[in-house]
C-alpha cells in the first residue's frame, strides 16, 4: 500500500518516466544488475524475477500448478501475471516477444 506523500499526480508521472529513461541508458545485463541491486530490496528483486520466471512458463502453456511447483510462486500471483499478460498494458508480451525475435537473429 503506497504511503500519501505530497507528491503531485503530475510529479509523479514526470519521477517515473525519469526513471525509465534512466533504465534506458543502460548498455548491459550487468549495468541493468547493478541499476537493479542499488534500486531495489532483495525480496523486490525475487518478486519481479519470479512473475517473469511465470511469464515464461506460461508462454509454454504450462499449468498453473505446474508452474508453481517449478517456481514456488503462489498460483494467485500466477492468475494476477497471467491476467496482465492477457489484458494488461503489453509490457510483458511485448518483451517476451521481443526476447523469442531476439534468439531467432
Amino acid at each position: 500500500m503506497k504511503v500519501h506523500r505530497n507528491v503531485s499526480p503530475r510529479q509523479e508521472v514526470l519521477n517515473e518516466r525519469a526513471l525509465y529513461t534512466a533504465i534506458l541508458t543502460l548498455e548491459t545485463v550487468d549495468e541493468v544488475r547493478a541499476f537493479f541491486r542499488d534500486l531495489c530490496t532483495p525480496a523486490e528483486l525475487q518478486a519481479m524475477a519470479d512473475r517473469w520466471a511465470v511469464v515464461t512458463l506460461l508462454g509454454e502453456q504450462l499449468p498453473y500448478r505446474e508452474i508453481q511447483r517449478q517456481t514456488g510462486v503462489s498460483v494467485t500471483t500466477i492468475g494476477r501475471v497471467a491476467r496482465y499478460l492477457g489484458a494488461g498494458h503489453g509490457g510483458y508480451a511485448l518483451a517476451a516477444a521481443q526476447l523469442r525475435g531476439a534468439g531467432r537473429r
